[in-house]
């Protein structure tokens, strides 16, 4: 299945995204990255659901993979700012409604978008992200916020095989990782963007929000987690999803914080299943 690319202007900014090329009238999918990935992460699961006629778009991230990384005066670099930023993008690309479906530290950020705009979810899918106040910033990340260490570290391009590796478990094929490391052997600008962004996750703000959000929210919602994951622990996780009614958690048992690169069947079998739940 090809996977086109391109660019959309929203707002005062450029994104890049990925789009799959079917003709359908299926409600489309929205898939949000983490850090430090873009788009291309979603790519395997992207052609799954193509192969069952579901439309998806995948974009970058501002301040990630190849969409604008504009200055922190010109882009705050907060929940607040991607929240905006992003209703724009989906106005932009003429989104009524779709399912959501984020991953990881910044991709929590959709679900934020997704509480405050219920009425354009179909249903919501979380993989491996901090949505429980005992969620914190892994060592890994944490350290790119330091002085010194964290510029030094943000301008390596080999930060990216290093965390996703880290935090999959597993080694990640070479192409997928010559794509992924990309942006930061283009341009200084993204590792910048990256050490600005963690440092203004606000995890313990954004966290306690979402946590008490998801516990009355009404939209079907699917949480597949790679319960290794040694980054968020899933103990919270599953107390969460045992509040609400319409949350369903399916763990993967050997998956760890990035589920999508080596159970990426999995995820898009889950999603599939999901989708057709909500359908029929």
């Amino acid at each position: 299945m090809k996977i086109k690319t391109d660019k959309i202007q929203a707002g005062k900014f450029e994104w890049f995204y990925r789009q799959t090329e079917i003709e359908s009238d299926r409600t489309p999918v929205l898939f949000l990255h983490g850090l430090p990935a873009h788009s291309h992460t979603w790519q395997k699961i992207m052609s799954i659901l193509a192969d069952d006629n579901i439309p998806s778009i995948a974009p970058d991230w501002l301040g990630c993979g190849f969409s604008d990384k504009p200055s922190q005066r010109d882009f705050a670099y907060n929940a607040e700012a991607f929240i905006g930023a992003l209703g724009e993008l989906i106005t932009a690309l003429k989104l009524e409604k779709f399912y959501l479906v984020v991953q990881g530290f910044l991709g929590s950020v959709g679900i934020q978008y997704a509480l405050q705009n219920s009425d354009q979810i179909e249903g919501l899918i979380i993989l491996n992200s901090p949505i429980t106040n005992d969620a914190k910033l892994p060592w890994v990340m944490k350290q790119m916020t330091l002085p010194l260490v964290g510029d030094m570290m943000t301008q390596d391009p080999l930060l990216v095989d290093r965390t996703l590796e880290k935090g999959s478990g597993f080694v990640i094929a070479d192409e997928d990782l010559n794509i992924l490391r990309k942006p930061f052997l283009q341009s200084s600008a993204v590792g910048r963007s990256l050490m600005t962004i963690l440092k203004k996750l606000q995890l313990d703000k954004t966290t306690a929000t979402i946590a008490t959000g998801l516990s009355t929210w009404s939209k079907p919602t699917l949480i597949i987690w790679g319960s290794a994951d040694k980054w968020l622990n899933i103990d919270e996780v599953k107390k969460l999803a045992s509040t609400n009614a319409e949350i369903t958690l399916v763990e993967l048992p050997e998956a760890k914080h990035y589920p999508q690169e080596h159970w990426g069947s999995d995820v898009a079998k889950e999603i599939v299943q999901f989708f057709r739940r909500q359908v029929f």
